[in-house]
């Protein structure tokens, strides 16, 4: 088996919480593509980690823990500037994310940092999240993009308190639409298809993207499973009954799941093969949800199979 590797950011979350009656933030590691990489290598896969990292305290966690989780950090860069905290809040049902440092130390990435061979040696690369949003790491994910000779995956990740102006969100679409015209598999969330294409049904926004070229469309709709769009029409595929306490990073963990299966058994050929896959990468993400945090709670497979009894 070979290995995949995520491209994107790493920071650290600060999220709501309570301790003796007084309001807190517990402090998680995270990030999207992070709790990728961590969820691949829980499920059995191997992971590479390619992003840039802060210089101070916080920086020495997150590679630590990428590193106890056996990601591997070859392709990381260190930068010289505090690590992004991502203050996050549930005011509804999807969480909101403010993020404080400028400049980010997840966005500062270049074409130049890449290590070549790594890249092109991958059978799987993801790119996506908000990274894209950073000149510099956009730059290094086309050459990426372009460089890789296995497959390739892509997840927009969008977070609306980035977005500064519709001018902003023009110009995601557009790299949206650029990565999924090229990727083998596209997975976004429905509030990512809701705030790229507003007005348009999660099926309709699969079918555009496979017309641009994904070779399948996965639209995660939280409690009620996932869109796949793989073959002649969308399919729904549900999701299993679970005790849900903090959905942090249970979008993450499918995008996880698929590619620890890509990197197993390649691409499917049919498009049942992909309902079967998203089934379980839901019963994944549905485990994720019955434990606090985003990373800490990537299960393994073994522990997927004792949960989710056929």
């Amino acid at each position: 088996m070979g290995y995949a590797v995520v491209l994107g950011e790493a920071l650290v979350d600060l999220l709501d919480a309570e301790c003796e009656g007084r309001p807190v933030f517990r402090q998680e590691i995270g990030g999207g593509p992070l709790n990728v990489a961590v969820g691949v290598s829980r499920l059995g896969g191997a992971a590479e980690f390619v992003g840039s990292f802060g210089d101070d305290v916080l920086a020495g966690r997150i590679r630590a823990f990428l590193a106890d989780a056996g990601v591997g950090l070859a392709g990381a860069v260190a930068v010289g500037v505090p690590t992004t905290l991502a203050v996050t809040t549930h005011a509804g049902a999807e969480p909101d994310f403010r993020f404080y440092g400028e400049p980010p130390s997840y966005g500062l990435l270049t074409a130049d940092n890449l290590d070549l061979a790594l890249i092109e040696g991958a059978d799987v690369l993801y790119c996506g999240s908000i990274v894209l949003l950073c000149p510099p790491v956009l730059a290094a994910a086309r050459r990426a993009w372009s460089l890789a000779t296995g497959l390739r995956v892509f997840d927009p990740n969008v977070r609306p308190r980035l977005l500064d102006g519709p001018s902003t969100l023009d110009g995601l679409r557009e790299v949206v639409a650029e990565f999924a015209a090229g990727a083998h598999l596209v997975k976004l969330s429905e509030a990512d298809a809701a705030l790229l294409y507003p007005r348009e049904p999660v099926e309709g926004v699969a079918a555009y993207l496979r017309e641009l070229g994904a070779g399948a469309v996965v639209v995660t709709l939280g409690a009620d499973g996932a869109i796949v769009a793989a073959g002649a029409d969308p399919v729904r595929v549900p999701a299993p009954k679970v005790r849900a306490v903090d959905a942090t990073g249970a979008g993450d963990s499918v995008m996880a799941a698929l590619i620890a299966d890509l990197l197993v058994d390649g691409e499917p050929a049919e498009p049942t093969d992909w309902h079967r896959r998203v089934a379980f990468a839901l019963r994944v993400a549905g485990l994720v949800c019955e434990s606090p945090g985003g990373a800490v709670s990537m299960p393994t497979r073994a522990e997927v199979l004792a949960r989710f009894v056929d």
